[in-house]
């Protein structure tokens, strides 16, 4: 017999509905800053804003694709994809961080020959950028600080990262202004470059390991059966996996053996305990089929209970 529970609720979805709010918020003043630094990156002639401004529409492309994923999320799975479309976010993943590295090459390239041949970067213009960027950033830190979605959680580490990021360029700014260092910007723009390649290659790192269907990292998978086995009516668990759709929403399956005269009430409630094991442990799809030890894995039974 098997089992399949997969919980919705009210509060889950106002949750979601606030955390799509945060999201979209943060998009918009994270694009609209890109599109400042672009003008004011060309206006003070300094590769290290120019490099933030591609570093920052990469974020945007992130945030547009977490704020419409996070309102997608909500669509339950169809003829097409039984799952749903929460392994979308995969792709739209692989995109973003395509995106960012090849305008980190040409960042690269331009920071290396101002290297090479040094021209002076107007040191006032971005000062007011990187005070502009602090506070922009600051906002988008303010708003989405109280989230509670593992999107929410990704999207404020990266804007409090983005703050460190503005503060570094506002103190080289200050230094260009007193002194004659025109080296200190294309050397920014490389350090920010290779801070950006670094977070491509950890998101490309993790979005393989996840549609290669690797545990998720925050669950021990010994630890999990230890725990179904504390129930008392199960004898022994086998053919347990357990993998990610998107790094958020996990998906378990497993075989539970118990004693050949146990009942039908039984067996509900002891998928009641493991459903309740599962959800503690962030794993909101669990299937669950029930074998007695007289089956040996062959004959099937078939069981319900409502």
């Amino acid at each position: 017999m098997n089992d399949h529970s997969h919980n919705h609720s009210a509060k889950s979805n106002n949750l979601k509905s606030n955390s799509s709010k945060n999201i979209a918020y943060a998009f918009v003043l994270n694009l609209s800053f890109a599109l400042i630094e672009l003008v004011g990156g060309l206006f003070t002639n300094s590769v290290a804003i120019l490099s933030d401004a591609v570093h920052d529409f990469g974020d945007s492309l992130s945030l547009g694709v977490a704020w419409y994923l996070q309102k997608y999320s909500q669509k339950r799975g169809d003829r097409f994809y039984s799952y749903g479309y929460k392994r979308f976010s995969l792709l739209g993943s692989i995109f973003i961080s395509l995106v960012l590295a090849i305008g980190s090459v040409f960042i690269i390239q331009e920071s290396v020959k101002r290297i090479i041949e040094p021209q002076q970067a107007h040191a006032p213009g971005m000062i007011i950028l990187a005070v502009i960027g602090i506070i922009v950033n600051g906002a988008a830190v303010l708003r989405l600080k109280h989230g509670t979605s593992h999107n929410e959680r990704a999207v404020l580490l990266h804007m409090m990262e983005d703050v460190l990021g503005w503060i570094a360029v506002f103190i080289g700014a200050i230094l260009m202004y007193f002194f004659d260092l025109p080296f200190l910007d294309p050397l920014m723009s490389l350090i920010i470059t290779a801070w950006v390649l670094w977070n491509v290659y950890r998101n490309l790192r993790n979005t393989v390991k996840i549609m290669l269907q690797e545990v998720p990292q925050n669950v021990n998978i010994q630890e999990l059966e230890d725990s179904l086995l504390t129930i008392n009516e199960i004898i022994s668990v086998h053919d347990l996996h357990l993998w990610t759709l998107d790094g958020e929403n996990h998906i378990l399956t497993l075989h539970a053996v118990v004693a050949d005269e146990t009942d039908s009430l039984t067996i509900c409630n002891l998928k009641e305990k493991m459903r309740e094991i599962a959800s503690s442990l962030g794993i909101e799809h669990i299937t669950i089929e029930i074998e007695r030890t007289g089956e040996a894995g062959n004959c099937k039974y078939t069981h319900s209970c409502m």
